[in-house]
Order: structure tokens, then C-alpha cells, then sequence
């Protein structure tokens, strides 16, 4: 089976690698190519009769740091997730100010962050337009496909 966005090269991408373990509910799945191996490994929910699932290590997905948040903000937050597994970056470079920081205002398509990802640096985009109320990772910090990196205010 040859991978890769349709464009015949035979390569797989993180991304459509998650969505291939999900979409055929794989425990796990395994490639390599290029000289390159990757590994994803899907943990499972408890389902009745199986073991409930361990608790979450702090900043891992799912966790979501909100405490000093009003509860009626919080209740109309939206998450900004990660779209794949990488390093999690602030800013364009070591000595430079963060993209975005907690209270600044934000546009769609505006730069969030950088997710570096097998050597390439991933620029995160927002989907709305808001206000950033809290950004939940810290910079270099790992992250996983589909978690939280910033709560976001809507705005119209």
C-alpha cells in the first residue's frame, strides 16, 4: 500500500498516519521510509469490563490549565488544538517575541505558533478572530495531535 497525498511519492505524512490509525482503529501503527521510522500508538477509552485509562501527566492532552479564568469565560473558550505531533515553538526564533501572547488580539489566518515536526517547521494559523485568554503550552515543550495550545475569546 503506497501512502502519501495522492501524489505518488510513497510518503506518509504524520498527520495522515494519525488519521489512518483512527479511521481503521489501530492500537498501533508503524512505518518506515526513508530512513525515517515513525510510530503511532492510539491509547483506547475504558469501555465497560476494561481498566479505566491513566490519569493524565500534566500539560498532556486533554489537560487544560484554565484556573483564574472567570467560569463564564471559560464556558465560551475555544480550544486551539495542535494538528499534529511535534515541538511546540512560541516565536520565529530563540531571541525573538512570541507570536501571540495572553490578552493580544487575534485575526484569522494570523500566525500562533510554530510546530516543528520531522525537521520541518510547521506554521499554526488561527481560525477565528478573538482574543488569546490563556496559552496552555510552554515554548519547546512537545505536543500531541490534537491538543490544546491556546484558549481563545470569539470575537466578532
Amino acid at each position: 500500500m503506497r501512502g502519501g497525498s495522492g501524489k505518488g511519492s510513497g510518503a506518509w505524512t504524520p498527520r495522515e498516519l494519525v488519521e489512518l490509525a483512527v479511521q481503521h482503529d489501530l492500537a498501533e501503527l508503524e512505518v518506515e521510509q526513508g530512513g525515517t521510522r515513525i510510530r503511532v500508538v492510539r491509547e483506547r477509552s475504558a469501555q465497560a469490563g476494561e481498566r479505566a485509562p491513566r490519569a493524565a501527566a500534566p500539560g498532556a492532552a486533554g489537560a487544560l490549565p484554565t484556573e483564574g479564568l472567570e467560569p463564564a469565560l471559560e464556558a465560551s473558550l475555544v480550544k486551539v488544538e495542535a494538528p499534529m505531533v511535534g515541538t511546540f515553538y512560541r516565536a520565529p526564533g530563540p531571541d525573538t517575541a512570541p507570536f501571540v501572547s495572553e490578552g493580544d488580539l487575534i485575526k484569522e489566518g494570523q500566525v500562533l505558533c510554530i510546530i516543528e515536526a520531522m525537521k520541518l517547521m510547521n506554521e499554526i494559523e488561527s481560525k477565528l478572530t478573538g482574543r488569546v485568554a490563556k496559552v496552555l503550552v510552554e515554548n519547546g515543550q512537545p505536543v500531541e495531535f490534537g491538543q490544546p495550545l491556546f484558549l481563545v475569546e470569539p470575537r466578532r
